[in-house]
């Protein structure tokens, strides 16, 4: 797999790409955030295969690196990775909301760092069909999906991945959708966190679950519902659907 590093710290990117290169991986070195840009152009990637993953430390030289994030999804559908050293679930948030597809705070293990970077290249390549799918659940049958999902003041339509609050379209990310797509078709169900990170990272792999949490707080604060994720200790989440 191809993948983009993005870092400013030439010493680091040394000792990071060797060991990614020991696993496998054809690493291409950014040193800041026009190089990144550059990097992921079509130009820049005629005759090979597209990067697997971009590993995006925020902490560049010449950009923020979480505009050099927004920029880079505009370009390419290519998971991108944020590497930082802000632990808090704002920030985290912020990413997300700019389309990155996972992130790693600093310090982080290796093994930790290759785990997320085999998970999220796992999820991109099922993402490609979600709009034809239905994205979770998507084996339910045709005619039951082509209805939208009415909750209240939300509607959800899983054939076009459409969301609005009162009439008004809701922007989420591809994993935010399938997190409210997989709640929203049994509204009151209790989903332990291991049934959604299967059914909506396609993984088993226990980090994800704070992955998890900071989808739930970015669905609750862009849907301006905080209630109608419920979290059940413990446990996991439901949807409570609001009175019509």
């Amino acid at each position: 797999m191809r993948l983009l590093l993005v870092e400013d710290d030439d010493h680091v990117a040394a000792a990071l790409s060797a060991i990614l290169k020991k696993h496998g991986f054809d690493v291409t070195h950014a040193r800041n955030g026009e190089e990144a840009l550059q990097a992921v152009l079509p130009a820049a990637n005629a005759g090979r295969a597209p990067f697997g993953v971009v590993l995006l430390d925020l902490g560049l030289p010449d950009q923020d690196g979480y505009q050099v994030c927004g920029k880079i999804r505009k370009l390419t559908t290519t998971p991108v990775i944020m590497v930082t050293a802000r632990a808090d679930v704002r920030s985290r948030i912020h990413g997300l909301n700019l389309g990155a597809d996972d992130y790693v705070v600093k310090p982080y293990d290796t093994g930790e760092l290759l785990a997320r970077i085999h998970a999220v290249s796992r999820r991109s390549a099922p993402d490609a069909d979600d709009a034809g799918t239905g994205g979770p659940g998507g084996g339910n049958g045709g005619t039951d999906e082509a209805a939208p999902l009415r909750l209240g003041a939300v509607t959800v339509e899983l054939p076009t991945r459409r969301v609005t609050v009162a009439g008004a379209e809701v922007q989420l990310t591809r994993k935010e959708f399938d997190l409210l797509a997989l709640l929203a078709q049994r509204p009151g169900v209790v989903f332990r966190r291991e049934q959604i990170i299967s059914e909506v990272w396609r993984t088993s792999w226990e980090g994800t679950g704070r992955t998890l949490e900071v989808h739930v707080a970015s669905l609750r604060a862009k849907l301006r519902m905080p209630a109608l994720i419920e979290t059940v200790r413990g446990v996991g989440y439901r949807l409570v659907a609001p009175a019509a």
